[in-house]
C-alpha cells in the first residue's frame, strides 16, 4: 500500500499497455512502471501515483502484483527468463496480458512455478483506444491463488473478468479464438462493404443498415464504419498483430486437429497487407482494402 493506493507494477508500455496503466491511476492505485523505450515512460511519470523502475526486477521488488503487456511469445519468453524470476521475491505474481500461444503460456507458468512466483495468463478483449475507460474484458487463467490475488487490479482494468480455471492454456485459446472471429468478421464486412460500393451505394448507410439488428455486436458496430469510411488511424490494433494472432489461430488449431478453412485465404489477405508501405502502417481492419482493390473500388 502507498499514499495513493494499492501498488501494482506493469511492465510494457506500448498503446494498450499505457491505456491500462492510465485505467489503473484513475482507479487510485499507485504503479510502478518499466519499459524498453524512454518515450511511454516519460509520457506517464508526470501522473500522480506512478514510479518508474529501471527494470522489471525493480518493479517485482517492490509490488506484490505485477502485470505486463509485451508483444509476443518471444518478447516474454526473453524477458521472463529464469535468471529474472531466480530474482524475484518468492510468492509475487505476475499477471501476463499479453496474446500468446498455449504453449508459450505453459512454458511461462512452468517457469514462475520453478521460482516460486504465481503466473496469471489474463489476455484482454479490446481495442487499447478503450484500455483507459475500463471498457476492456478479461480472460484468465493459472493459479487460482495468483488469480484471487490479482483480482482487485483485474476488477480495475476491465468491465468483467472471466475465470476459465487452472490451466494457463484456457485463456490463451479463448482469446485466440476471439481474435480470429474477428479476423473473419473484418473481411466478410470488406466482402459486404465491396458488393454494396460496386453497386452504387453509400457503404455508410449500408452499415447502418447492417449493424441496426442483424449485426448489432461490438465487433460490427465498431469495425464497419471505419471499413466504410477508410477511418484506419489512429491505429487501435497493429497490421502485424493481426498477423501474428492469425497465426496463432492457425497453429493451435492443427495442434488441436481443428480445420479452419478460412484461415489460408486471411492469411494471404493479411500478408498482402503488411507487404503494402501505405497499408502496413494503419489499423488491421485496413485489411479490407485489399478486398476493395480487387474489386478495383
Amino acid at each position: 500500500m502507498t499514499a495513493q493506493g494499492p501498488s501494482v507494477g506493469f511492465l510494457g508500455l506500448g498503446a494498450m499497455g499505457t491505456g491500462m496503466v492510465s485505467r489503473l491511476l484513475d482507479e487510485g492505485f499507485s504503479v510502478t512502471i518499466w519499459n524498453r523505450s524512454a518515450p511511454a515512460v516519460d509520457a506517464l511519470r508526470v501522473r500522480d501515483g506512478v514510479v518508474v523502475a529501471d527494470s522489471p526486477a525493480a518493479a517485482f521488488a517492490t509490488c506484490a502484483i505485477v502485470h505486463s503487456m509485451l508483444a509476443d511469445d518471444s518478447a516474454l519468453l526473453a524477458v521472463f527468463d529464469d535468471e529474472l524470476l531466480a530474482a524475484v521475491p518468492s510468492g509475487r505474481v505476475h499477471v501476463n496480458h499479453a496474446t500468446i500461444s498455449p504453449a508459450a503460456a505453459g512454458e511461462l507458468a512452468e517457469r514462475h512455478a520453478r521460482h516460486g512466483v504465481g503466473y496469471v495468463q489474463a489476455p484482454v478483449l479490446g481495442r487499447s483506444t478503450i484500455a483507459a475507460t475500463g471498457g476492456l474484458l478479461v480472460v484468465a487463467s493459472g493459479d487460482p491463488r495468483a488469480i484471487d490475488a490479482s483480482a482487485a487490479s483485474l476488477e480495475a482494468l476491465g468491465q468483467k473478468t472471466w475465470n476459465l480455471g487452472a490451466d494457463v492454456a484456457m485463456a490463451s485459446v479463448v482469446k485466440i479464438a476471439v481474435n480470429y472471429s474477428l479476423i473473419s468478421a473484418l473481411q466478410s464486412i470488406a466482402e459486404s462493404v465491396a458488393l454494396v460500393e460496386a453497386t452504387g451505394i453509400d457503404s455508410s448507410e449500408f452499415v447502418e443498415i447492417l449493424t441496426h439488428t442483424a449485426f448489432s455486436g461490438a465487433a460490427h458496430k465498431g469495425y464497419a464504419p471505419l471499413i466504410a469510411q477508410k477511418r484506419y488511424e489512429p491505429v487501435g490494433f497493429a497490421m502485424s498483430l493481426g498477423l501474428k494472432d492469425l497465426g496463432l489461430a492457425e497453429t493451435a488449431a492443427a495442434e488441436r486437429g481443428v480445420s479452419l478453412p478460412l484461415a489460408p485465404v486471411l492469411h494471404e489477405l493479411f500478408e498482402v497487407a503488411l507487404g503494402d508501405a501505405e497499408l502496413s502502417a494503419l489499423d488491421w481492419s485496413a485489411v479490407a482494402e485489399v478486398t476493395r482493390r480487387r474489386s478495383g473500388l
